[in-house]
């Protein structure tokens, strides 16, 4: 069964001071993070890769991973693409002096064109560990309905930075592991005691949603035709920073009963460069990975 996995690479980068964070090395060999995701993907079982980058990018991109994983990829069947983030690319006229992306929503719309079977998101700069790709993997290989999705649940504890706050997207479940809210939590931070965000604390052990989905190709007019209200009735009253994202979304349309979304637990520790102060934690991070024999040296090497 043809299953896709879609990366999100378009990402400014914005925290980490300065830089193409999506394309910083992380071990000796040069890899990036997302060559471990891809790696992982690939063993799971998916055989189609599709990037979203921006145009300005598109050279430094193709020179640090794309053309390595195209001919990683032809080696083991899987199909490659890439399509472009635009600014200007939304139902309506893009307001005076913005210069922000529009979010991880019109960021998946951009692959429409692309998508054609059940397909997984994943962001780009952040390290899933294995387990999760196998249980998107083995989701979006059962024939499901239109709008029966399902998402990674990690644990806040294991996603949580060294160096500053966080935005997650935490999750309440029923007792069946159903999605049944998602509330987007910014500045959330480590305490002696778990975690807390703007002071408030926050349940350490909570499902929370890392932008790892499993979504079917229905989905896509969903987001159309979400993304035209979203400017209709979000983006005049916040013209420069309004954003269309995924777990927003999803939250909204959970409310109205018009999806299910089933949680995936992993136990693996998420991890990733939010900040330029991670960089050293993500290589030590991978370096154990490699010593253990998670990976090995020649990554691709056991594909």
């Amino acid at each position: 069964m043809k299953t896709a996995l879609v990366i999100m690479a378009a990402g400014i980068g914005s925290r980490f001071g300065g830089g193409i964070k999506q394309l910083t090395a992380v071990d000796d060999s040069g890899h990036i993070i997302v060559d471990y995701s891809i790696h992982d993907a690939i063993k799971a079982g998916f055989n189609k890769i599709i990037f979203i980058i921006r145009r300005d990018i598109e050279e430094d991109f193709k020179e640090v991973i794309g053309t390595r994983i195209e001919e990683v990829c032809a080696a083991k069947n899987v199909q490659v693409e890439y399509c472009f983030q635009s600014l200007t690319e939304i139902p309506g006229e893009l307001p005076e002096g913005r210069t922000k992306p529009w979010g991880t929503g019109q960021a998946v719309l951009a692959a429409r064109d692309l998508i054609d079977c059940p397909f997984a998101v994943i962001n780009a700069d952040d390290y899933y560990g294995s387990e999760a790709f196998y249980r998107l993997h083995d989701f979006l290989s059962v024939e499901r309905g239109y709008n029966e999705y399902a998402m990674a649940g990690f644990i806040l504890k294991n996603t949580l930075s060294d160096n500053g706050g966080v935005t997650r997207g935490v999750c309440s479940v029923d007792d069946k592991l159903y999605l049944t809210n998602v509330t987007e939590t910014g500045n959330i931070v480590k305490t002696d005691t778990g975690a807390e965000a703007d002071g408030v604390k926050i349940d350490a052990e909570s499902y929370v949603s890392m932008n790892m989905w499993a979504l079917m190709p229905a989905f896509i007019k969903t987001l159309d035709e979400h993304f035209k209200t979203f400017f209709e009735e979000k983006v005049p009253a916040n013209p420069l920073k309004a954003e269309y994202l995924l777990p927003i979304l999803i939250g909204e349309l959970l409310q109205q009963n018009a999806l299910t979304v089933k949680v995936l637990p992993t136990n693996d520790k998420w991890f990733g460069v939010t900040y330029a102060e991670d960089k050293p934690m993500v290589i030590e991070s991978f370096r154990k990975l490699i010593s253990s024999g998670v990976y090995k040296s020649d990554l691709y090497s056991d594909l």
